[in-house]
């Protein structure tokens, strides 16, 4: 745990640039800053655990298996087949003129 150093006592309003740009603003009497609260942040982590290294879903697990199924039952049946079109899109110049 990290201890958070009080540094309110230190800081004046008068001192923020924000404050100083635009005096109209800020009334001249100001009860002061908000006080900094000690707070305590941790994580805990599972010793040895290595992070995941892999993109998020975009869908819930139950609907990546009907998509699944259903790309699977359109291959099978000849509607959609495999292609590296998306691949070489990538490396050919004018390839959407030439496919």
């Amino acid at each position: 745990t990290k201890e958070v150093e009080d540094k309110s006592e230190k800081k004046r309003l008068e001192d923020v640039p924000i404050v100083q740009n635009f005096p109209e603003v800020f009334p001249e009497e100001w009860p002061g800053l908000l006080l900094t609260r000690p707070m305590e942040f941790q994580i805990d982590l599972v010793p040895g655990a290595t992070p995941v290294a892999r993109a998020p879903y975009r869908l819930v697990p139950s609907e990546m298996k009907e998509l699944a199924e259903q790309l699977k039952e359109l291959s099978d049946k000849g509607f959609i087949r495999p292609s590296l079109a998306g691949y070489y899109r990538r490396f050919i110049e004018g390839f959407s003129k030439i496919a």
